[in-house]
């Protein structure tokens, strides 16, 4: 039997709290929430019960007791993630609470049920202190197979993931650090290919040093990226600043093999590739001042940092976050085959070589397909998530953190 929730409204004229507001088709869909618990085995009559409940169950845990390993077999923990948030850095609306962000953590939830196959569960913390969300999710980790973080402010997010792959023994992703990475790669490869040159050959400019601009950096490089140079609202990350963060002299060192220095607009003179994650809107001459042959990735939402109109003037390949253009960079495009592929494993951890993998099966995807518009699959593409989840899993025996 399922535990649903029935949206109650008979009347669809209006849906927003008062009978004076027009109807709002989101306000609607979201009425009673986006999910519901669904039981998988019948409960029909006292035998079903005594099996499903007690006596029955007690056998089973006495059996986990003895051997903890049986968990996965005998639990939902190896099908099920935990979808967790504080509310810091929710979409573009920032810090807007744990409450507010429970629409989003939802939306999430069904994306992973409905890409990848895989249960998940929202969890909005009513706490941003570093120590206490450590100390909340390896105390439910127990009940889960994986932890996706989400929309958790940097740099605290970055403090946060790593502390947790060392305390648990389960896949801790921040999706908002990795899935734009490994996304934002399968692209990137693809127009390198499409236009005849190798990773190695391209200088990369990245808007922000985020969450998303520190991981794209560092995960492009690991994959060969010839340079990248990282700007943030004071200009380049270089090591002749003195205002950094740790994250971004971490940033520095590895980044910028060129020593730029200056604006953004600087950076770009002569670059190959951009890549915005920040906002804002990068002056036209700038863009014109790139390489022939450019690509322009301007993810931002719903206001990418270069409109394509204007990237298509200088640029041979564009990409934007909005799925009203072609090449749309979205995550959903690699979390769910991600978390598949490390659940199905059993993997302790998702490492660089398992994003990596995912990042090539991604791009494999659009095969003979490849043009200027379609240099990444759509999120709706049936092949997607079979193809990262296989690739991941296989990584992962590769690299000795599966364990089945």
């Amino acid at each position: 039997m399922a535990a649903e929730i029935v949206n109650p409204r008979s009347d669809s004229s209006t849906d927003q709290g008062s009978s004076e507001e027009p109807f709002d088709p989101a306000f609607a869909l979201h009425r009673g929430g986006k999910m519901a618990v669904r039981a998988t085995v019948p409960i029909r009559d006292r035998d079903d019960l005594s099996l499903a409940y007690t006596p029955g169950v007690a056998k089973v845990c006495t059996a986990i007791a003895e051997n903890p390993d049986l968990v996965h077999d005998y639990t939902w923990k190896s099908q099920v993630v935990a979808v967790v948030t504080d509310g810091t850095a929710v979409l573009g609306l920032g810090d807007i609470g744990p409450e507010a962000s429970l629409p989003v953590m939802e939306g999430k939830a069904i994306l992973f049920k409905q890409f990848g196959g895989v249960d998940a569960v929202p969890i909005a913390l009513a706490t941003t202190d570093t120590d206490e969300i450590i100390e909340t999710v390896v105390r439910l980790a127990p009940s889960f197979g994986g932890v996706n973080l989400e929309d958790i402010s940097a740099p605290r997010c970055f403090e946060i993931e790593r502390r947790l792959q060392e305390a648990l023994d389960i896949p801790v992703f921040h999706d908002d650090q990795h899935g734009t990475a490994v996304v934002t790669l399968a692209a990137l490869r693809n127009a390198a290919k499409l236009t005849g040159r190798t990773l190695g050959e391209l200088r990369g400019v990245i808007s922000g040093a985020g969450a998303a601009g520190v991981a794209i950096a560092k995960f492009l490089l690991e994959a060969g990226l010839g340079d990248v140079a990282v700007a943030d609202r004071k200009g380049i990350v270089s090591r002749d600043r003195q205002d950094l963060t740790d994250v971004k002299r971490e940033l520095a060192e590895i980044t910028n093999k060129a020593g730029l220095t200056g604006s953004l607009e600087t950076a770009l003179a002569g670059a190959d590739v951009f890549i915005g994650v920040s906002g804002g809107t990068v002056p036209e001459p700038a863009v014109a001042s790139m390489a022939p042959g450019a690509f322009v990735f301007a993810m931002a939402n719903p206001n990418p940092e270069v409109h394509p109109d204007i990237a298509h003037k200088y640029a041979s390949v564009v990409a934007t976050g909005r799925s009203d253009y072609p090449n749309q960079i979205n995550n959903v495009l690699a979390f769910p085959g991600i978390f598949a592929g490390a659940l199905q494993v059993r993997a302790s951890r998702i490492t660089e070589g398992m994003k990596i993998a995912a990042a090539n099966a991604l791009a494999d995807v659009v095969g003979d397909q490849l043009a200027a518009d379609y240099v990444i699959p759509s999120p709706f593409d049936e092949r997607v998530a079979p193809a990262v989840t296989a690739a991941v899993a296989a990584a992962a025996r590769a690299e000795g953190v599966a364990r089945r």
